[in-house]
């Protein structure tokens, strides 16, 4: 009696699924990814290597002027900017709000302590952000 295969397993698998994961991967992490825009001045350096996740940037030039995002904000009215920025979270409770404090080397230490203070205030963390150190 003679016995005959009729389904044939065939060893080859479509690329068209995996184009399509990575394609959507790419995406997701285009969308989810906060792009952060840093005005072209020389920034301090440091040894830390600390990582942080960043929710708003605060530029702050040597004449004092301070930024949020491209916006020019005086130092008066720094602190209702930044609660403006906090209320558009979607989640205004969400514990890891991290203000980026981006200070031009040579800028006086009393305008980074002026936004330390007012996001202590707020709630939420401050970092200030820094260049490697170079070797």
């Amino acid at each position: 009696m003679g016995l005959k295969r009729r389904n044939k397993v065939s060893a080859e698998f479509s690329m068209s699924s995996l184009t399509d994961i990575i394609f959507l991967l790419l995406i997701f992490f285009m969308l989810t990814s906060t792009l952060v825009k840093i005005q072209p001045f020389e920034l301090p350096e440091s040894d830390a290597k600390t990582v942080a996740p960043t929710s708003v940037v605060v530029s702050i030039e040597k004449n004092g002027t301070h930024r949020i995002g491209d916006k020019e904000i005086a130092s008066r009215a720094l602190e209702r900017a930044l609660r403006y920025e906090i209320t558009q979270v979607s989640d205004p409770m969400a514990q890891d709000y991290t203000v980026t404090i981006v200070a031009e080397v040579g800028t006086p230490f009393d305008y980074v302590v002026n936004v330390m203070e007012v996001s202590a205030r707020l709630g939420v963390k401050a970092i200030l952000a820094t260049q490697p150190r170079e070797s």
